[in-house]
């Protein structure tokens, strides 16, 4: 348990520490935010403000969870995964800065490198002799899914990189709200670990490994959350987001909690279904149901300040996950990672 504490730890010390030289280094090479144009007016002054401060968040918790990992199937999935969907939206941001424009790689090259890495996590899966079944709370079913699982899988992936991206809009708040989930999932996995004592043996250390990860990325979180804070010093770009997505989505599916997704990740889909039903409301009907979308921005055109929204965002997320954490402790059955 030890180790998660100070896989924890280490990773926020890290990015406090090397946060702004890194920042300056941004600064120099004009790494710097392009802001739409369709967004509020008032986000112009934030163009050109150092983006890609998601690496920030991959390189602390790399440095952190290496040495104390005991490289277990689950824990490499979830960092491999994070590491993966980082570096699209790496080339995402690169490409946004290289041509001074607010939108990067296309639409269909994120699918379809998000499709190989979910393809990655599926053979992990099928390593790891994961179930093909999803477990429903409170009705106590286990819906079995077959083939249709790695389907699932996919859509897990893609919804949670792109929901993460979409609430990535006010200083602070994918930050934040990536942060409460993550730690809800690590809960859940040290939970894992505590339940795996039988009468005749002791508690199984590997199972403790995905916790560990998760601390890692949750104390680099909050490193980089020193200096994305309103005002934003840096934003962590489609680089973080994208990374902390994919970190969110292979926790969910290595821990077997896939439905409780919806609640860890609330916010994220609630971001998400405010920027679809706007769109199919404007081409329906032609009308718009937010004044702007995301959802966050829509508030924000009310005359809400970034750090209202941004907590009250952050109240919400933590309502939901300790509704989603309740449910897993009262009703998942053991889980049982190697």
């Amino acid at each position: 348990m030890a180790r998660v504490l100070v896989a924890a730890l280490l990773a926020m010390v890290i990015a406090i520490l090397v946060g702004p030289t890194f920042i300056s280094f941004l600064r120099r090479n004009e790494f710097g935010q392009q802001i739409r144009e369709e967004g509020p007016q008032h986000h112009a002054a934030k163009q050109g403000t150092p983006t890609m401060g998601g690496l920030l968040i991959i390189a602390a918790a790399t440095i952190a969870f290496l040495p104390l990992s005991i490289y277990t199937t689950p824990a490499l999935t979830i960092f491999g995964t994070m590491i993966a969907c980082g570096g699209v939206g790496f080339l995402d941001d690169y490409i946004k800065v290289h041509h001074r424009r607010s939108l990067g790689l296309r639409g269909r090259w994120k699918m379809l490198l998000l499709l190989g890495i979910t393809v990655a996590v599926g053979l992990a899966a099928h390593h790891q002799k994961l179930s093909h079944h999803v477990f429903v709370p409170v009705v106590d079913w286990s819906v079995p899914l077959g083939p249709f699982w790695y389907v699932l899988l996919f859509l897990i992936i893609a919804g949670c990189v792109n929901g993460v991206n979409l609430t990535d809009g006010i200083d602070g708040l994918a930050t934040g709200t990536g942060i409460i989930a993550l730690g809800t999932l690590t809960a859940m996995a040290v939970t894992i670990f505590v339940r795996s004592a039988t009468p005749t043996h002791g508690r199984v250390e590997n199972r403790l490994d995905a916790a560990l990860i998760g601390a890692a990325v949750i104390g680099a979180g909050v490193g980089f959350l020193w200096f994305n804070a309103f005002p934003a010093d840096v934003f962590m770009g489609d680089t973080g987001a994208m990374a902390l997505g994919g970190g969110i989505a292979a926790m969910a599916i290595m821990l077997k909690v896939e439905l409780l997704l919806l609640l860890v990740g609330g916010i994220f889909v609630i971001e998400a279904v405010s920027v679809i039903l706007q769109v199919l409301s404007f081409k329906l009907w032609g009308r718009r149901i937010f004044l702007i979308a995301p959802i966050h921005h829509h508030f924000e055109m009310k005359a809400w300040s970034e750090t209202k929204i941004m907590v009250r965002f952050w109240i919400i997320t933590a309502i939901l996950c300790g509704a989603g954490f309740a449910l897993f402790y009262k009703y998942y059955p053991q889980i049982k990672p190697q």
